[in-house]
């Protein structure tokens, strides 16, 4: 039976504690972590099935991250963080079908992220009419009839959005984007258009593919690893072993980051004597702590030290071979980089030249190198022209297409990189869609839909009437948190494909739909049998996922059979798409996949192979480069950085240690050392001092923009804390509400959350 409003501890900021940030990360602390929150609400049983089955051949793939499986697996091939989001959505407390009555949908909405995932799973299809204040249950057939009757009275097909989490699987996925065709658009939205879109745009135009050119085995192979704007003991722990074989193997690593992050100082390996009774691992050999968006001045001044090395001993630094076959406009990027001012890479960097000097030099020891990054490179407005330094840098001295060398874009959701193969894409390519129409007899449309930010501004301006999310938390997510809210609240109806409740159920449509999913966790029982799905890693492997434990309620519809059923309503007869079919047998869908993705030609063979299969990759596999010269650019990309105002510090966002994403499992901070709350904003001690404030004062951060509209985040703790200079941090998502929707990455159209003006002045709250 439902367990019904569970009582839940909410942070009160008065008893915030702020302790020293640690100097490690896992060890003994992070199994209790795991464990104790997992045997606490799923019980020893149920607890012993999902975790021993995480990550394993024969088991589910793990939905916190989309780090790769090592060939051998280990008993427990989990991590905290995958522990927690397992123990997040396999718990057995539901949400009761009178819980819609006793709260309104106002309620709710004052409600923050954690309360509203720790009520439970959804069980049941609730809606919202228009006008009216509360959810109340309605059948599956309800449900899809309101869908379809309002798709099927729009306009046009643009005037709706489908959003894509990255937790869909690739067989969800590829059904949802055929249906979103059939239906007429090319609005496909999805959270890989705010984390790594620049490092699609940036590898895509100069190597030809927007995906890793590693695999797993490279990590152990690398003499040089480069981490930059990534924190791998929070977001993606599992790396930290791949880490520590690296350096056992004789690499050495440099951190690029300017908060100081236990994960990429040192690791207690868990599993491991040396990590629970000794010191553990020491990671980083060097660790720059480089001013918020400075990177690309670094990239750019390594590149410069490695042709002046190649200057002064001609012919013994560059990889002239790799570089005369496979690359085009060295010339060109001579000349640009021999006028770059060390004086300016100083301020933008904030660091020393010998502190770069010496980075340098370890990069010319190095005969392989391994480039890798996340959010804090790509979420910049000069994301994508970074990562063009960085492809830069790696292929001055052919660190392409060799073991142990690469570009390394470390995806945060489990099947974000899946879901683009399987064509969530506003701009899929014309021979993808020219593939996917002659397979289901229908002409897909052409025009490139809207992304995430473009969406907002079409809901905002009444263009996008109709908002169906397949997973995610997009209010939440988004930048301009405001704007975001009124958007959403702007449509005629939003519907949501949740397993738990989150703010986007929340902030609605004149009219809301949640429709409740099975979780990656969960047996898939559909008429033909047992069913698994498929999901792709950052390394451009795939493999099955099959879930362990019974669905928590009986009334759940998988991913799949959702978006079947949707298409049954809606579109149901515009292709040859056989849409009761698939949802009966999933092999079905692999058939047409295997048709029409690149690269997943005898997919239901494959997939079935120990270990699944890894999809093809040129400038790994061959140093060939799908680029209209069909070589690999080396490009020219201007310098600007972020100037500081007098009085302000440039604020990035970063997640919690007890979060995923917008998903919030505690108020803990551990390795930052805040304990029972959220409301911080982390400085340095110097800046405390020059900005005329103190430790534990209370402050509003106020977003600095020329379009005077008021962003403010209030009543934030300052906390003195090591990081660069010049430079803040807060959480995400609260900080959302201080990035301006249309500041975002050139190119990408990514958010640009890393790289916030703000001023703090003392709390009014």
């Amino acid at each position: 039976m439902p367990r019904r409003n569970p009582r839940v501890d909410e942070a009160d900021e008065k008893d915030l504690e702020v302790g020293k940030p640690k100097e490690w990360a896992a060890g003994l602390p992070g199994v209790y972590h795991s464990m104790g929150p997992a045997f606490k609400q799923m019980g020893v049983g149920r607890t012993g099935k999902t975790l021993l089955g995480m990550n394993q051949k024969d088991g589910f793939d793990c939905m916190s991250c989309a780090w790769p499986d090592p060939g051998d697996r280990k008993t427990f091939e989990f991590c905290e963080q995958g522990a927690k989001a397992v123990t997040w959505e396999a718990t057995p407390l539901l949400i009761a079908s009178d819980f819609w009555a006793e709260h309104p949908v106002s309620e709710l909405r004052q409600q923050p992220e954690y309360w509203l995932g720790m009520q439970g799973r959804l069980t049941e299809p609730v809606y919202k009419p228009a006008g009216e204040d509360h959810y109340r249950p309605v059948s599956w057939e309800e449900a899809f009839g309101i869908v379809g009757g309002k798709l099927k009275g729009l306009s046009s097909p643009d005037e709706a959005a489908f959003y894509t989490s990255g937790r869909t699987s690739n067989e969800a996925a590829f059904l949802y984007q055929l249906f979103v065709r059939a239906y007429g658009t090319n609005n496909l939205p999805d959270c890989s258009n705010m984390c790594h879109e620049s490092s699609g745009w940036a590898m895509g135009q100069t190597i030809g593919i927007g995906k890793a050119t590693i695999s797993y085995d490279d990590f152990a192979k690398a003499q040089l690893i480069i981490i930059m704007g990534q924190n791998p003991g929070s977001n993606h722990p599992r790396m930290l072993t791949a880490l520590e074989e690296a350096k056992q193997a004789g690499c050495e690593i440099v951190g690029v980051n300017p908060l100081l992050e236990a994960g990429l100082i040192r690791y207690k390996n868990p599993q491991k004597v040396s990590g629970i009774v000794g010191r553990g691992t020491e990671l980083a050999d060097q660790y720059l702590q480089i001013r918020v968006g400075g990177d690309m001045a670094l990239l750019q001044a390594l590149s410069k030290r490695v042709l002046e090395a190649e200057a002064k001993n001609p012919g013994t630094v560059l990889d002239s071979q790799f570089l005369a076959e496979h690359c085009q406009g060295l010339e060109e990027l001579k000349a640009h980089l021999g006028e770059l001012d060390e004086e300016t890479v100083l301020q933008a960097t904030g660091l020393r030249s010998d502190e770069i000097d010496e980075l340098a030099a370890r990069y010319l020891r190095a005969e392989r190198v391994i480039i890798t990054w996340a959010m804090g490179i790509t979420q910049h407005k000069k994301g994508v022209a970074t990562i063009k330094e960085i492809i830069n840098l790696l292929l001055l001295r052919g660190n392409m297409g060799k073991p142990g060398a690469g570009a390394s874009p470390i995806r945060g959701h489990s099947n974000v990189q899946g879901d683009r193969t399987m064509g969530i894409w506003e701009r899929m390519p014309p021979a993808f869609l020219d593939r996917l129409g002659k397979e289901f007899h229908f002409d897909p449309p052409r025009e490139p839909g809207a992304d995430s930010v473009e969406t907002i501004r079409k809901m905002r301006d009444g263009d996008i009437k109709v908002f169906v999310a397949l997973g995610g938390n997009l209010v939440s997510a988004i930048s301009d948190t405001h704007a975001a809210e009124a958007a959403m609240e702007n449509t005629d109806l939003t519907v949501q494909i949740s397993t738990k409740l989150n703010r986007s159920h929340t902030v609605t449509g004149k009219a809301a739909l949640i429709l409740p999913t099975m979780g990656r966790t969960e047996i898939d029982m559909q008429a033909s049998g047992p069913q698994f799905v498929s999901v792709e890693d950052t390394v451009c492997a795939v493999h099955a996922s099959e879930g362990r434990v019974r669905p928590v309620a009986p009334n759940l519809l998988s991913e799949v059979a959702i978006v079947c059923r949707l298409a049954r309503e809606t579109v149901d007869g515009k292709t040859s798409a056989d849409w009761s079919g698939f949802e009966k047998n999933y092999d079905l869908v692999r058939e047409h996949i295997s048709h029409v993705v690149a690269g997943c030609e005898d997919y239901n063979d494959r997939i079935r192979q120990e270990g699944g299969f890894v999809l093809p990759n040129g400038p790994r596999d061959s140093r060939t480069f799908s680029t209209p010269t069909g070589k690999a650019m080396l490009t020219v990309n201007h310098l600007e950085h972020m100037e500081r105002p007098p009085g302000t510090l440039i604020l990035q966002s970063v997640r919690a240690h007890d979060q995923f994403n917008t998903t919030i499992y505690s108020y803990n901070d551990r390795y930052r050392g805040i304990k029972k709350g959220r409301n911080v904003v982390f400085v340095s001690p110097e800046d405390i001092a020059e900005l005329g404030l103190s430790d534990g004062q209370f402050v509003d951060l106020h977003g600095v923009y020329k379009d005077n509209v008021e962003r403010v985040l209030r009543k934030l703790r300052v906390v003195s804390y090591p990081t660069a200079s010049g430079c803040a941090a807060t959480y995400y998502p609260e900080s959302n509400v201080l990035v301006p929707l249309d500041s975002v990455a050139e190119g990408s159209n990514t958010p640009a959350s890393k790289a916030v003006i703000v001023r703090l002045e003392p709390s009014t709250a």
